[in-house]
């Protein structure tokens, strides 16, 4: 995929965030509704919100963009893949579906649906409790994590931790498309294509160099143990990339992350959507 934009610049945001484009909301496995966007975005001062739901589209966004209760919302989507670098997720912004993708969302949901039902019975059976919880489209870990917690008054954390991570005795993996399947599928129906939270990897280093086939990375994230954001920057420089960045928010707090004005103007113009 080539580069389909001219770059403004490349300092990094030191002012205000003004824009988060990595949430999620209970179309996937945010604890969001869409209409709980915008009072979430007032309390952080925040003017566009990117939702960016698991392997899904959000179905009342049918356009890559568009304003809503003094928010802009830019229709994204987060999409796991198999790469080189092990398995990584592609965030796609201003989407307008396809129907090859739209296809591989609905195999993906049919598949998400199946592995929450055997991560649910997994649970229940490991620990002998009911949980409150059905699978459905859309479902992720942090619901099943949510819906233990509650039945258990474990922590979220702990649940992932002790039971359902990638190595605990209740995961069950999901199958993903190809890193270049994905790429191509998130290219044809979006404006700009980028990688998450590039510093959340085994490889960083191995993730990062993906970017030299994409537009954009997640410069701006909020880590939880604070890791040495020089890669990440140098992989902008390497590879002209757009900076972009988000919360990642799974629940009504938005802004921990994103980017500000002149960071915001440069995304906008790279993806090919108007200023709010």
């Amino acid at each position: 995929m080539g580069k389909r934009f001219h770059r403004v610049g490349r300092r990094p945001s030191v002012n205000a965030v003004v824009a988060d484009l990595h949430a999620h909301t209970t179309n996937s496995d945010g604890e969001m509704t869409l209409d709980d966007v915008p009072a979430a975005a007032a309390d952080a001062g925040v003017e566009v919100v990117a939702v960016t739901d698991h392997d899904r589209v959000h179905p009342a966004l049918d356009t890559p963009w568009e304003d809503r209760n003094g928010v802009r919302f830019v229709h994204g989507i987060e999409l796991r893949v198999e790469s080189p670098a092990g398995r990584v997720d592609l965030l796609g912004y201003g989407v307008e579906p396809t129907p090859a993708l739209e296809r591989e969302i609905e195999r993906l949901q049919t598949d998400r649906t199946r592995r929450g039902a055997r991560i649910i019975e997994n649970v229940e059976s490991h620990l002998g409790v009911d949980l409150d919880i059905e699978p459905r489209p859309g479902i992720g870990r942090p619901n099943i994590a949510r819906a233990v917690a509650d039945a258990t008054g474990m922590a979220v954390d702990a649940v992932f931790d002790e039971l359902i991570g990638d190595d605990g005795p209740c995961y069950v993996a999901r199958e993903v498309p190809d890193f270049e399947t994905g790429r191509e599928l998130l290219a044809d129906a979006c404006g700009l294509v980028g990688l998450a939270h590039p510093l959340r990897y085994d490889d960083p280093a191995a993730a990062l160099e993906l970017c030299a086939d994409l537009d954009a990375v997640e410069r701006f994230y909020p880590y939880g143990d604070d890791p040495d954001p020089a890669p990440v920057a140098a992989a902008v420089d390497r590879y002209d990339l757009v900076a972009t960045g988000g919360s990642d928010a799974h629940d009504h707090t938005l802004g921990r992350a994103g980017l500000d004005a002149d960071g915001l103007a440069e995304f906008l113009d790279a993806a090919g959507l108007p200023d709010p």
